[in-house]
């Protein structure tokens, strides 16, 4: 059946129904979550054996090959305005709960960005087993129990840790925007490990991207994805290293250039991340929402935490171009508005070649059934006719395939910026909207998504010889529909206002050559007319 499909409609199929599979497979089953337990009672450690790392790295002594629990107790209560953090009797950042309702889970809980499974932020692991074992059984002591933090203000806690005559500090001064400066002091030098701490886990959404970044070198990003990591990397010369979800990060950074940093699988093959500490060790870390100004106000390395996949530098720009729209509009509603207007005046002329050449190829369809049944018995003759036809008439049967498979790239980052932006969250746009990250609750974006693409569909130039084929198009719209039900509002909305310039810019080009038509019949009776005479 395929190959009565003209060229572009193989392609549009094949576009539309891949992407079609790929959202409801990923509506349907979403990547599972590893199970929880109480992030203030017990933290689970689970490493699996690891491969050798290349020799100029340092390879860790330290490999934990079973599950260890350890029960412990908050130990120190921050609170600000933002969030509520605390420290447990281990050292460790075991909480950071956000206040602001926008960022509430799917149940409408306030969101925990620290995970309750693995490795906590500021986590430490000794090389020496005895002394790793000894420091899983001691408490740490705080230099303060409760601090209310100012909107401006800082809050320093020292933590400190006896072991058989080894003492630790922990000097940890927190922020009101999120991150925080640690200085660890050991009265001895012993190997150790500082641990960044699994991702955030408030919300699982389709088509996104979690695991762990390491951003080195020059200007190198390597990305962990949860499921996918196998053994253990070294890296050196790192200006930062996350743990992140769709909106969320936990991130060490401003850290010595010499410090290695590890990346290694748990046992869900999920990444772990940490550092190698020195006697006195100083870096810093955030824990929070991957907003790009406040991210830039802490330390503009922060930004290269957000990361768009394999579209990133189409993606990165687009995001930047977002931005200084809402600087200008106000309103994140709106700047998708104005962002699709400015995309559809850039891809203009590569729209425009494909409308036209869909047109042309619709005029001089009978032409080429004629061709065709013509020289039925000779494929090679039918071709090289067909060819012909298309050539005389100025029409490329790749015409609208080549512009649409440039928009591609842009289309998918667009996606990706709209999917990963966490500046939606909590931004309204109309009365019903209230929030661009989240789908719309009376569904009225993505009706209007579905009747914009039908009404498009039905403008459009087509060549159906097949009734099934017809068929297959017309239900499109309906599938698509059902699927953007679940999308955010943010990203509905782009399509939806996507579908109404394609539909002028359609209108426009069937009213062209509607004209040229009307030309050519009048020149013809014209030309009857002066025959007669």
């Amino acid at each position: 059946m395929l190959e009565k499909f003209t060229p572009n409609q193989r392609l549009l199929l094949a576009v539309a129904l891949s992407f079609a599979f790929f959202v409801g497979y990923t509506t349907l089953f979403p990547p599972k979550a590893p199970n929880g337990s109480d992030t203030n009672k017990s933290a689970e450690v689970a490493l699996k054996s690891t491969t050798s790392l290349s020799k100029d790295v340092p390879e860790p002594v330290t490999t934990i090959s079973d599950v260890k629990t350890v029960k412990t107790d908050t130990l120190t209560t921050i609170n600000s305005k933002e969030f509520t953090l605390k420290i447990d009797t281990l050292g460790r950042i075991a909480s950071i709960v956000l206040k602001n309702a926008k960022h509430d889970n799917k149940e409408g809980k306030l969101a925990e960005l620290i995970s309750p499974t693995g490795p906590k932020p500021l986590q430490v692991r000794f090389a020496d087993e005895a002394l790793e074992t000894m420091a899983q059984k001691t408490p740490y002591s705080s230099n303060v129990d409760d601090i209310v933090l100012g909107e401006n203000g800082k809050a320093e806690v020292v933590l400190t840790q006896s072991l058989n005559g080894l003492s630790v500090t922990k000097k940890v001064t927190f922020y009101a925007d999120g991150h925080y400066d640690a200085a660890m002091n050991l009265s001895d030098d012993k190997r150790y490990f500082v641990y960044l701490g699994q991702h955030p886990q408030i919300n699982t959404k389709m088509m996104t991207v979690t695991g762990a970044m390491v951003y080195a070198g020059d200007n190198k990003t390597t990305i962990f994805e949860d499921g996918d990591v196998e053994g253990r990397e070294g890296f050196s010369n790192v200006h930062l290293v996350s743990a992140f979800d769709q909106y969320y990060a936990t991130i060490f950074y401003g850290f010595d250039a010499a410090t290695p940093v590890y990346v290694e699988r748990d046992i869900n093959d999920n990444p772990v991340s940490y550092l190698e500490g020195t006697q006195a060790f100083v870096f810093q870390g955030y824990v929070g929402p991957k907003e790009h100004k406040a991210l830039e106000t802490i330390d503009p390395v922060l930004t290269h935490s957000i990361e768009f996949g394999m579209f990133t530098f189409i993606a990165a720009p687009i995001f930047k171009v977002l931005m200084w729209l809402h600087g200008m509009l106000g309103n994140w509603g709106w700047s998708i508005i104005a962002l699709t207007a400015l995309i559809r005046m850039m891809l203009y002329p590569l729209t425009q070649k494909g409308m036209v050449s869909m047109q042309k190829i619709k005029e001089i369809a009978p032409k080429i059934k004629e061709v065709q049944a013509k020289y039925k018995g000779d494929p090679q003759r039918m071709n090289a006719a067909v060819m012909e036809m298309y050539k005389k008439h100025g029409a490329n049967p790749l015409g609208g395939c080549l512009p649409l498979l440039l928009q591609i790239p842009v289309f998918f980052a667009i996606y990706r910026v709209l999917l990963n932006a966490v500046e939606l969250q909590g931004a309204p746009w109309l009365l019903w909207v209230t929030d661009l990250s989240r789908m719309d609750p009376y569904y009225i974006l993505p009706i209007l998504m579905g009747a914009t693409m039908y009404y498009q569909q039905k403008i459009t130039p087509s060549n159906f010889t097949d009734p099934l084929q017809e068929k297959i198009f017309k239900f499109l719209p309906v599938i698509f529909m059902f699927f953007f039900f679940t999308f955010p509002s943010g990203l509905v909305l782009y399509w939806f206002i996507n579908n109404i310039f394609s539909i002028a810019q359609q209108y426009l080009v069937n009213r062209q050559f509607a004209a040229a038509r009307v030309l050519r019949h009048e020149a013809h009776l014209a030309e009857k007319h002066h025959e007669k005479d």
